[in-house]
């Protein structure tokens, strides 16, 4: 996953590197006035959850690597760890205080101690998920999704001057071909592994000497996390992230009850000293306290969207209405009131990370450079018809008047056709500079964001000719043709939106300022969630915040 986007990494690095003293042609007129439609939240998708031993809460976040500490009576929040070493899909405490997390994306476990020391403590792991301390502090981990093994790190000399980071060859493996063991604890009483099998519907206990498994309850439709209730240390409680439910576990009879139901998207969940059960969902970047007699829940923190990306408008009926890529999810926002609605929740209604969205004429297309996938919706039903893949990180597609596709892949930098049944595949255009946004124009022609050239580009898909319509840009992500013909382009290395005339090239600044252009991680896309353009033909220009998890709505100025 990591290499294919080396190529376009170095391009960008290049680019920025001449563009930087760039700038675009202002024609003096003024800027569109921004306002917030949908506010922003803590968070991009929360993962990791766990307490100190002083009772405060700790949450992971892969994508805005990061880690926060959240006050769970008023729902404040603090930056702990950013991005460079914050990434955390999931957090564990040492007796000794020492507090563990791991880097997903970047295949790196880090250890802090009680002083403040950051440890890198291992690297090269493919994917490691789920973490756990021993009573004696040794520390085991999992590989799930891009690896599926367990292993156990080697500590004993990590606070030594001449201590190098452990690679994957010289750690211990406990077990391999697990199934997807995610978030998992280790039982004090009996030294023993209890987690969720992903991949299997099941929870099992493992023997971290031999690595052999015992599964203690099935059923389950993706069990993604589970731990043990502090006040009876006999009950296990798991985590259906496909179904939003909370089960608990008698590790005595086996005997299963459901406690609570939330929405799909539940990721992991902790327990303070006091047994009670906290949750968290990625889909709602949020944080949930749960009574375990009731099934009851409060909300600690919560947000509207979880990780906003691409952006596409419907205009019908003088009412506009956005279809949003939020990463861990699908959803729909009123362009007036702003009212998000769900449409696909991922592991509930998809197994894929929506990072691309575009409108056809009959379907709705979700692409994703991490699922490898594009997804067609039926515009009329809402129902997800067909999941494609065998792409090389797709970032964008769009559906043609005959129903075939073109989808752009930013590892290979092609437009590729697609038939309409999805089972021909061929290339229509080739060697683009870090494709990230693809629209549609008059005829065969579609503009492209090249993020590698730093450039807007004109392409004819029936003849294969390439015009350059603007250059010397900083990080041009997505974009969208406006009512007028203009395209309109977040331009997020100088956290702005252009609009650029086809015709001559001409450039205008609409908006600047803006709070866009997260940034991404060693090895990883250019650009890790694309900032989205949007325009209705009311003229009013949607910007996806990356930073701020909100959707900008940006109006023209009155004349």
């Amino acid at each position: 996953m990591l290499k294919l986007f080396r190529r376009a990494v170095a391009g960008v690095a290049v680019v920025a590197a001449l563009c930087a003293s760039a700038g675009a042609q202002q024609s003096g007129e003024k800027e569109y006035q921004p306002q917030f439609l949908v506010p922003g939240s803590w968070f991009h998708g929360i993962h990791g959850l766990a307490f100190n031993k002083d009772d405060q809460l700790f949450a992971g976040s892969v994508i805005g690597q990061s880690i926060y500490r959240v006050q769970i009576d008023t729902g404040e929040v603090d930056l702990v760890e950013g991005p460079g070493r914050g990434m955390a899909d999931d957090i564990a405490f040492a007796d000794d205080g020492s507090m563990a997390w791991t880097g997903f994306l970047t295949g790196k476990v880090f250890l802090r101690r009680p002083q403040g020391q950051v440890i890198e403590v291992a690297t090269g792991m493919q994917g490691p998920n789920s973490l756990a301390f021993t009573r004696d502090g040794r520390l085991f981990v999992t590989e799930v999704f891009l690896g599926d093994a367990l292993y156990e790190i080697d500590l004993r000399n990590v606070d030594r001057p001449e201590f190098k980071t452990w690679n994957r060859g010289e750690l211990r493996r406990v077990a391999e071909k697990l199934g997807g063991l995610n978030g998992f604890e280790i039982r004090r009483e009996d030294g023993h592994l209890y987690g969720p099998l992903w991949f299997k519907g099941q929870v099992a206990k493992v023997n971290l000497e031999s690595g052999e498994i015992e599964v203690i309850a099935d059923g389950f439709k993706i069990p993604a996390a589970a731990n043990i209730d502090p006040q009876t240390r006999d009950d296990l409680y798991v985590i259906d992230t496909g179904l939003g439910q909370i089960w608990s576990v008698s590790l005595t009879t086996k005997a299963k009850r459901l406690v609570a139901t939330l929405k799909p998207g539940l990721d992991n969940l902790a327990f303070d000293s006091r047994g009670r059960l906290f949750v968290t969902s990625m889909t709602d970047n949020g944080i949930y306290q749960v009574d375990k007699r009731t099934g009851s829940w409060r909300v600690v923190v919560e947000g509207k969207l979880a990780m906003p990306g691409d952006l596409a408008v419907v205009s019908e009926g003088g009412k506009e209405t956005l279809h949003l890529a939020d990463t861990f999810s699908y959803r729909t926002i009123d362009g007036a009131s702003g009212q998000v609605q769900d449409q696909l929740r991922t592991h509930g209604d998809t197994h894929s990370y929506p990072l691309g969205v575009s409108i056809g004429p009959r379907h709705v297309l979700l692409t994703s450079w991490f699922s490898g996938t594009v997804e067609k919706i039926d515009r009329k039903t809402g129902k997800l018809v067909a999941t494609l893949g065998e792409f090389s990180a797709p970032v964008r597609a769009l559906e043609t008047a005959d129903g075939s596709l073109l989808v752009a892949e930013l590892a290979t930098g092609n437009l590729v056709r697609v038939s309409a049944d999805g089972k021909q595949h061929g290339t229509a255009v080739k060697e683009l500079r870090a494709p990230v946004s693809i629209a549609a124009g008059p005829g065969s022609l579609v503009y492209v964001s090249e993020l590698a050239a730093g450039a807007v580009s004109q392409v004819d898909v029936a003849t294969g000719q390439r015009r350059v319509l603007a250059d010397g840009l900083a990080g041009p992500e997505g974009l969208d043709v406006g009512p007028d013909g203009r395209i309109y382009v977040a331009e997020v290395g100088r956290k702005r939106v252009l609009a650029i005339d086809p015709a001559n090239g001409e450039r205008r600044v609409i908006a600047s300022n803006l709070d866009i252009g997260l940034p991404g991680y060693p090895g990883g896309p250019p650009q890790l969630v694309t900032t989205g353009v949007a325009v209705g033909r009311s003229g009013a220009v949607y910007v996806s915040s990356d930073i701020r998890n909100a959707i900008y709505k940006l109006l023209p100025p009155a004349r």
